[in-house]
Formats: C-alpha cells, structure tokens, sequence
C-alpha cells in the first residue's frame, strides 16, 4: 500500500470470471517466488506493476492470515511515494487502470477487493493521523 497526500495506489484488476475479485480495485503486489522474502517480493511486483523502483527500508511491513489460507501468512507493507515517483508510473500489463485513490474512498469502495478494504483500515488506524 503506497501513499500520498491521503490517496493510496490502486489498480483496477481485469474483469476475467478465472481470477479472484474480477474487476475490482486492488493493491499493488502478488505471490513470492521461491526463495524470495515477502519485501523482495513486494518491491518486485510494484515494479513489475507500475514500473517503480523502492528501496526495502522505505516500507514496513505486517503480516495478516491469507485470506484464501488463514493457516498461511501474508504481508502487506505501507510506504509512501512523493509526486515524482508518482509522475513516473509505467502501468504494467495486468489490470485496467490505475489511480490514486482516496484512501477512504478505497475503504469504503463496494468494488475494492474486501480483505483489503479491511487491512487497509487497520495499517492506517495503527499509523496514525498523517497519511
């Protein structure tokens, strides 16, 4: 989850019947690859995405139950991004659009994917005012 200025990164995801949450307004991020940490795996697939480059030490992360397998762990990491790095998104090959978001329009979106709706509140309740 990567913020600016009260908005968060969101991507709307493709509208096909075969993946989860079709045409829903997701996060950045994804599946690890084997042997890949869950911070490597965030800042890869942000690339991947969006084409941004991050260093490790500008996100903490949190890990929740898998939404899918609640005996798995997932991570989900919050950052922020300045209007540069937002200026210089290259939106990736999966998804329909990008924005930034309201983070209250995500939490409150009925189409924003439902765990993340939720985990989204509880980062930004735990980081406080100033988001």
């Amino acid at each position: 989850m990567l913020t600016h200025a009260g908005r968060l990164l969101a991507c709307l995801r493709d509208d096909f019947a075969w993946i989860p949450f079709p045409a829903h307004w997701d996060l950045p991020g994804g599946g690890a690859e084997p042997g890949e940490t869950p911070v490597e795996c965030a800042l890869r697939e942000l690339h991947e995405e969006f084409g941004l480059r991050l260093s490790p030490d500008r996100l903490r992360g949190r890990a929740f139950a898998s939404w899918n397998d609640p005996a798995r762990l997932s991570w989900m990491f919050h950052g922020s991004i300045a209007e540069p790095e937002i200026a210089a998104i290259r939106f990736g090959d999966e998804g329909q659009e990008w924005r930034m978001m309201p983070v209250a329009e995500f939490v409150h979106h009925p189409r924003a994917v439902p765990h993340f709706r939720e985990r989204v509140a509880l980062i930004l309740a735990d980081a406080g005012p100033g988001i």
